[in-house]
């Protein structure tokens, strides 16, 4: 049997710039693919086939950077053998991260954090595991429809609000939320402004 392998997009070292980890190191491993096509993406480069990698190859990569935190983002991640690729990446001493937009459900069991931003046909399951769910706040987000995420907030999973391209109207309408959801955080693109990758 081959060994398993997964489609590529990116491999580099920066900061996180989004989240509970904002301004910590980390190594993001960016698979190709995602069949969601949400017109507001960033990363709408990582859509097209990447390179075919195998595990001893990506772990040869990720050797080349002195941190230990993954964070593996996309595409969309789940669209691959996602629990396959946190098993090799474990097994070398890595803390793995996932980004996911949650549309399918998958064993994350052994990731030591994951981090659902849900679009449209979210799996419910994908936002009971998750560690923090990310809304992508823009003009066009229905604020009634961001009040059902409330109800997976727990001790364990924590609710952000992240404008759109860091648009002014964008984090204008997120204060307003997290002021009004206090129990929410804010966050925002740290590596655009600061202008990394």
């Amino acid at each position: 049997m081959p060994p398993l392998s997964w489609s590529v997009n990116e491999i580099f070292y920066s900061i996180q710039g989004e989240g509970r980890h904002t301004g910590m190191p980390a190594v993001f491993l960016r698979l190709a693919g995602c069949t969601m096509g949400c017109e507001f993406c960033d990363t709408k480069y990582a859509f097209a086939p990447g390179t075919q990698m195998n595990g001893l190859q990506i772990l040869v990569e990720l050797a080349k950077f002195p941190c230990k935190t993954v964070v593996i983002t996309g595409g969309e991640p789940a669209e691959q053998d996602l629990p396959g690729l946190i098993a090799v990446l474990k097994s070398a001493g890595h803390t793995v991260h996932i980004e996911t937009n949650g549309a399918h459900d998958c064993d994350v069991s052994k990731a030591d954090f994951v981090c659902v931003s849900p679009k449209k046909n979210v799996d419910e399951k994908m936002l009971q595991k998750a560690d923090v769910i990310k809304l992508v706040v823009g003009q066009k987000t229905d604020l009634k429809d961001v009040e059902k995420y409330y109800n997976y907030e727990n001790d364990k999973t924590t609710l952000y609000f992240q404008p759109e391209s860091n648009l002014q109207e964008n984090i204008d309408k997120c204060l307003q939320l997290v002021k009004n959801h206090p129990t929410a955080r804010l966050s925002v693109q740290l590596h655009k402004l600061l202008n990394v990758k």
